[in-house]
């Protein structure tokens, strides 16, 4: 397939609420933004992708969205906005927007009249069903059906103006959007057009393949021990998904002869699923966000962390880049605001932490698809660790909490499990420098700082040159000037190798070897024919001159990562 033009682009995503405060209330906004525009630039990102900034009641942090053609006054106005839009496009990059289209804010206009009678126009603008037969409304076990939501509890909410339920797969201020009413999706349409208008660059699409659901809503299967059904099998890629995503190509993209970026988060998604969403022929979406990668650390749910399995991790980065290699088009992350930090998941955040932090940047961003920076990322910012339930602000975290204390779990034993697993390690602030507060704001930060900022942050990182901060700049300006990064094919090396992790580019008579040590101790990776690389260039290391390959192999330093460029041997 042809290389799209995203395949050199490099996108940093912005938590608004995280980033930078301009105005001392404890709460980034648009000005922050503003203000750190050139530092962005000099990272070299393409695009930034902001997470939402809409009106909302902020009952998960912004992604229950009460109007979708406004800006929440906690992050500014809309002439902010435009501001911050032209001083990116200043600087040759283009922003991206968050769509969060499967559900709304509960005090949404479209959800108040929904919810105002039976008989209300926009009644069937959301899910409502009767209690289920034989039970007292309102009751547990009168719900329509047996799922649970993602954020503890089950999907459904009774509302007692008018006796029936409607569905929430996420917080109960979450209402789910009724795709299935063709009034819906021309209002969805005509919102994106609205922002397309005024000057965006694309949509990451928040949650976008559970908007197709299987309209006889059926229970799920309840796994041994679990208190709700499984409804994934009738909302997760439903039945008209594929139709819905071509519709809104052809009555919004269509309509623009300038590039526009479409990534769906699309939990649950196989491989087969991301070739029907990112064909270019089928004009669907651009790429996907798929999880498999990030769940391989779990058990039974995300709350039970695991030790990483390298081997695991790599087959299943592998199974994606093999499986898009020739149709479709990978997204690479390890980092989002959904997300714990990688360098301490997945590296080494105590003595390792900038080697294992430029090691996995490096067998990333060498891979086939378009890389995704979270705010912090490259700067090495590593989990947090809050004592008390207190001092967390995530919805998730404290229904999990609230609803595992219930039923009898310790609650220190709880607390022990959030720590490693919460969304809010993601979601501390921006270390801009030493100073009090990271620099992030000169009033109270709405949730705490990393006390390692003094020690982690932009300020220092900049002005080092062997920091995270400018290994992450020379990955992301070898994606524009090596065409084998953007456009080459993928071939996995020592695959069940539990410390290397090593892969082949090759386009045309060029040929790139990358090879990691993601492990804190010393190494030999065992290349096939390691020694004809010995008069290889390097194209980026990690630790300064690595050793030449020989015919035993490749010695390694712990964390160490190295990439080298060859002509091709025939």
């Amino acid at each position: 397939m042809a290389t799209p033009w995203f395949a050199t682009s490099t996108v940093y995503q912005i938590y608004p609420r995280s980033f930078a405060d301009s105005n001392g209330d404890g709460v980034g906004d648009l000005r922050g933004i503003i203000e750190h525009v050139d530092y962005l630039a000099h990272l070299g990102v393409d695009v930034l992708w902001l997470s939402p900034i809409y009106p909302s009641p902020q009952d998960d942090n912004g992604y229950d969205i009460s109007d979708y053609r406004g800006i929440d006054p906690v992050f500014g106005t809309l002439d902010d906005f435009d501001e911050l839009l032209t001083s990116v496009h200043d600087r040759g990059m283009k922003l991206v927007m968050d769509l969060v289209v499967n559900h709304t804010s509960d005090l949404h206009p479209w959800f108040v009249e929904s919810r105002s009678s039976r008989d209300n126009p926009k009644r069937d603008w959301y899910w409502w069903r009767p209690p289920r037969e034989g039970f007292e409304p309102g009751t547990p076990g009168a719900e329509p059906t047996n799922w649970g939501s993602f954020f503890s509890g089950p999907t459904w909410a009774f509302d007692e103006t008018t006796g029936e339920y409607y569905l929430h797969l996420f917080s109960r201020r979450q209402p789910d959007l009724n795709w299935e009413n063709p009034a819906v999706r021309a209002e969805v349409y005509d919102l994106m057009r609205w922002w397309l208008d005024r000057g965006i660059d694309g949509f990451r699409m928040d949650v976008i393949n559970m908007v197709s659901k299987d309209v006889t809503l059926p229970d799920g299967p309840v796994r041994p021990g679990a208190e709700y059904g499984d409804g994934w099998p009738s909302f997760i890629c439903g039945p008209r998904i594929h139709e819905f995503m071509a519709e809104m190509h052809l009555e919004v993209f269509d309509r623009y002869d300038r590039p526009i970026l479409t990534v769906g988060e699309t939990p649950g998604a196989t491989v087969d699923d991301a070739r029907l969403f990112t064909d270019p022929a089928r004009r669907e979406l651009d790429m996907i966000f798929q999880f498999e990668h990030v769940g391989v650390d779990h058990g039974l749910t995300k709350w039970d962390q695991q030790p990483l399995d390298l081997v695991r991790l790599k087959r299943s980065l592998d199974r994606w880049q093999i499986g898009l290699a020739d149709t479709g088009w990978n997204s690479l992350y390890w980092d989002n605001h959904d997300q714990p930090r990688a360098v301490s998941r997945f590296g080494d955040d105590g003595e390792h932490r900038v080697r294992s932090a430029k090691a996995l940047a490096t067998v990333l961003h060498l891979q086939r698809g378009t890389p995704y920076v979270y705010q912090g990322e490259e700067l090495g910012m590593t989990n947090t660790w809050l004592p008390t339930i207190d001092e967390y602000r995530d919805i998730e975290t404290l229904r999990h909490y609230a609803a595992a204390v219930a039923v009898g779990a310790d609650p220190a034993d709880v607390l022990a499990s959030i720590q490693p697993a919460s969304r809010d390690n993601a979601r501390t602030p921006m270390h801009w420098d030493a100073s009090p507060h990271a620099g992030f704001t000169s009033g109270e930060p709405w949730i705490g700082v990393n006390p390692n900022h003094t020690e982690i942050n932009a300020a220092a990182a900049v002005a080092d040159d062997d920091s995270v901060f400018h290994h992450y700049r020379r990955v992301i300006a070898l994606r524009r000037a090596e065409p084998v990064i953007a456009a080459g094919d993928y071939t996995p090396q020592l695959r069940d190798d539990p410390n290397v992790y090593a892969y082949l580019r090759r386009l045309d008579d060029v040929e790139l070897l990358v090879v990691a040590n993601l492990s804190s101790h010393d190494v030999v990776a065992p290349i096939e024919q390691a020694q004809q690389w010995t008069d290889a260039e390097m194209l980026i290391g990690n630790i300064g001159d690595p050793a030449a390959p020989t015919a035993d192999g490749i010695e390694l330093r712990p964390w160490e990562a190295v990439a080298w460029r060859r002509a091709r041997v025939r």
